[in-house]
């Protein structure tokens, strides 16, 4: 009996150790193996079998990770305070150096990206800020992924979402904005008497060339009126009348 209890508690045992030593990792998934606290190699996707109690394994998730930066409070170039947040796409190409270079590569990936988004910003104006954020970004981008290369990680895109400007801020923009549509407008109404005082310049040249078209016109005038106000009583009376008066008075 002694011998049969010791016999199946060695069996379970074995099968104890055997099941660990099995691991089944995702497409996605790379191990990093050490053994005997030694690093060994990165092994996956698929089944991989560990020797029992020597090896020990950790999981690399090889996907794209998105990273929300949290908001951070940036003076701007200009004396501007601004909150600004990003988000961060980065996956880890070397699964080793990702576990062997650095503790936690997500939190100091998360950190190197505040500490970056903060002195970027603050080297730049608000306007750059506001206009060219795709140039801001891609400069933040690059630096993130020249630090994180050593870790086995790349940054493949950075965005800043939101920059939350102080209200004064918001006003002022606003009356600036508002300032620019009326300089706008006035200058296109201006431009618009430009080009009607020269329509009306090239009509009066004609007309002196032509004067039956003064004739022409007057009679169209009569037509409208008469159309519109239909009460109105006309008395046509004769241009070149007018004309002989004119220069009637011009003699005496």
């Amino acid at each position: 009996m002694e011998s049969i209890s010791v016999l199946s508690v060695v069996i379970a045992f074995v099968v104890f150790l055997l099941l660990s030593s099995v691991r089944i990792l995702k497409e996605y998934e790379r191990g990093v193996i050490f053994r005997l606290g030694r690093l060994v190699a990165s092994k996956g996707p698929g089944l991989i079998l560990l020797v029992p109690i020597i090896d020990k394994m950790q999981k690399v998730d090889l996907r794209v990770i998105t990273h929300d930066v949290p908001p951070q409070d940036v003076i701007t170039r200009d004396n501007v305070s601004v909150k600004v947040n990003a988000v961060v796409y980065l996956k880890v190409f070397d699964p080793n150096r990702a576990i062997v270079e650095v503790e936690d590569y997500l939190y100091a990936t998360s950190q190197l990206a505040q500490t970056t988004l903060r002195s970027v910003i603050g080297e730049a104006e608000l306007d750059e800020l506001l206009a060219e954020r795709d140039k801001i970004n891609e400069r933040i981008q690059i630096i993130l992924d020249e630090a994180t290369d050593p870790w086995g990680i790349k940054v493949s895109r950075v965005e800043v979402k939101h920059v939350d400007l102080p209200q004064e801020m918001q006003r002022a923009m606003a009356r600036q904005a508002e300032a620019e549509r009326e300089r706008r407008a006035k200058i296109i109404t201006a431009e618009g008497e430009f080009q009607a005082a020269e329509k009306i310049t090239q009509a009066a040249e004609i007309i002196a060339r032509h004067p039956q078209a003064l004739q022409l016109r007057y009679l169209q005038t009569l037509v409208e009126i008469a159309t519109e106000n239909n009460s109105t009583t006309l008395f046509p009376i004769p241009i070149d009348l007018l004309d002989a008066f004119r220069r009637s008075v011009d003699r005496g």
